[in-house]
């Protein structure tokens, strides 16, 4: 019954957009899909923070600010659990890390993102993050919001380019929705997605985030998720600037600790053979972190609003240190230990099975460390630094050097703090974190793994061009084998109704010996008397063999060191699984590049 009625549905909306396609442009048509892309992710952004909130309200709301709470100890592993069955069970699929997904399908899956994504990544998100998993909500909305934009283009049945540009829609509008700042929609999507800006691409994506921010203001009221305006005591001073230097060094630092220590955590996590042996390590370095650092607990975006508004005791709330909340060193000293374990806590999050991002996280950690500037500023030296200003830059500044998005971050803070005030220091510490963080690790934390994959779209066409190219999609596998024991006169019978001149030669594990060649064969071929020979004696070694996992942009080279225009492909064990040709790695290049080009 219910497969039956979304069939009637999806053949009504199809009809619908068949006759819209009819009556208007593709610029128009697109327009109109942006729109309803951005009103859609604008209403799931909605859901998506209702769901989160209610799910945190029932859980911690009433806590008493003055007393420790043991709930914390196991909250985060009941969220962890649930979000982990809920995706191997329910949705089957993985749906963590929603940007590096997007970026994936982008690259390897025609920009095709399953349907289970418009809805599954709120349920896991709100899940992980009400419990108290220490990641953010952005990537599980960014991936819904290019869901939600992949599938109306599948249900409109665009090409890939339109495909892409609704993709893209989707995510912008999602960020724009959720900070209610529709530039740094567009901005992420041009940075961070590297959508090229053209005429084409430009208008929808504005219209989908204006669209998307607006349904959110309808719904969620005028506040932003983060709050803040500034006052005449938080303006920028000239003389501040070296201040601000020295903050963009120490946010480009912690960009690089950030994204180093969420490697190494994932990939010990990883390693740890059964599941449930990864529900119990998370629920215990959670549980622990967090009843210790309370801020630690869900997104943190309540801890990061006391600190902007020089709250600092707030960060004692729930807390054994609830009575050193005064004391200025302590302060200091407890803030330090939360920015750093908010790291540990995160990766923890994601790599035991929990559903969430690093983008919230990225801007906590700053918000610390500006926080902490400004306090040792003011507690050891007396210059009375606004703590608010730092707060902001330097939530900038990490963001910047995790992400490799200066303009993202500097126009979010912008947007949330209500003005350009502090427009300068942001450039600068945005600026200095970002060139610090890339001295050390040229890629951002969405983009490491794809990259080492060969799977990461970029605006240098040419390299993205191979992107789309795959090893096993070119091999060709219609070569004849011959066997080592062989003789010349087997081949002769062979070579009448093959359709190649080249002949793998193997052995009886199928592993590559060498290859014989046509145009060795042919002086001896018309001479009975040798055909009893071996064909072992014509065999000769390729100048060099593919293996089987290679990227297609690697290959390039050998033929070209080697003066070939054909290599074997093998995999780990020598074992021979066809050939690769010069030729049909150029073709598909060509191919690849029209289909990536405006």
């Amino acid at each position: 019954m219910f497969d039956s009625t979304k069939i009637k549905l999806l053949s009504h909306l199809r009809e619908i957009i068949r006759r819209l396609s009819n009556r208007l442009s593709e610029r128009q048509m697109l327009a109109v899909l942006a729109i309803v892309v951005g009103l859609l992710a604008g209403l799931g952004t909605c859901v998506f923070e209702m769901l989160l909130h209610g799910v945190k309200s029932a859980l911690v709301t009433w806590f008493p600010a003055d007393r420790a709470q043991v709930l914390y100890l196991i909250y985060p592993a009941i969220g962890i659990v649930l979000a982990t069955l809920f995706v191997k069970r329910i949705v089957r699929d993985e749906i963590s890390e929603g940007v590096t997904r997007v970026l994936y399908a982008m690259a390897r899956k025609d920009s095709r993102i399953a349907s289970h994504n418009c809805w599954s990544s709120i349920v896991g998100g709100a899940t992980t993050i009400g419990f108290g998993g220490s990641v953010g909500p952005e990537a599980p909305i960014v991936l819904t919001g290019a869901a939600i934009g992949s599938n109306v283009g599948k249900l409109a049945r665009l090409n890939y380019k339109q495909l892409t540009l609704l993709l893209c829609c989707g995510a912008g509008a999602a960020v724009s929705a959720i900070f209610k700042a529709p530039i740094t929609g567009v901005i992420f999507v041009l940075e961070i997605l590297m959508l090229d800006i053209t005429s084409v691409s430009i208008f929808p994506l504005l219209l989908a985030s204006a669209t998307a921010t607006t349904t959110a203001l309808v719904f969620r009221g005028f506040d932003p998720i983060i709050a803040v305006t500034l006052s005449e005591a938080d303006v920028f001073l000239v003389n501040q600037i070296p201040l601000y230097i020295l903050l963009g060094v120490c946010c480009g630092l912690m960009s690089y600790y950030f994204t180093s220590v969420n490697s190494i955590v994932a990939s010990f996590v990883k390693r740890i053979d059964q599941q449930y042996k990864r529900w119990i390590f998370a629920g215990v370095v959670l549980g622990v972190l967090i009843f210790i650092f309370p801020p630690l607990y869900g997104e943190g975006y309540e801890g990061l609003t006391a600190l902007m508004h020089g709250n600092v005791a707030a960060l004692f709330d729930n807390s054994l240190f609830f009575k050193f909340s005064a004391v200025e060193w302590v302060a200091i000293v407890y803030a330090t230990a939360i920015m750093f374990f908010k790291v540990v806590a995160m990766a923890t999050t994601n790599a035991s099975g929990g559903v969430g991002g690093t983008f919230a996280p990225s801007l906590f950690v700053g918000a610390f460390m500006g926080a902490i500037v400004a306090l040792i500023c003011n507690a050891f030296f007396d210059w009375n630094v606004s703590i608010v200003s730092f707060t902001l830059v330097g939530m900038a500044g990490v963001m910047s050097g995790v992400m490799k998005a200066p303009l993202t971050s500097i126009f979010l803070i912008a947007e949330l703090s209500n003005g350009y005030g502090l427009f300068i220091p942001l450039m600068i510490v945005s600026a200095v974190s970002f060139a610090v963080d890339y001295t050390l690790d040229r890629d951002s934390i969405y983009t490491k793994q794809l990259r080492m994959r060969g799977e990461l779209l970029t605006h240098d066409k040419d390299q993205s061009a191979f992107v789309f190219m795959r090893l096993e999609e070119l091999m060709e596998t219609d070569f004849v084998r011959i066997k080592e024991n062989m003789t010349l006169g087997d081949i002769v019978h062979i070579i009448s109704s093959a359709r190649r001149n080249i002949f793998p030669v193997i052995d009886n594990f199928g592993c590559l010996l060498g290859v014989v060649q046509l145009d060795d064969l042919r002086e001896d071929m018309f001479k009975p008397e040798r055909w009893g020979r071996s064909i072992t004696y014509y065999m000769i070694q390729p100048p060099y063999k593919i293996l089987q996992h290679e990227m297609v942009q690697s290959i390039l080279p050998h033929f070209e060191e080697n003066h070939t225009w054909m290599l074997p492909v093998v995999d780990k064990n020598n074992r021979y699984l066809g050939f690769i040709s010069k030729s049909r790695i150029l073709n598909a290049y060509r191919e690849a590049l029209v289909k990536i080009s405006h």
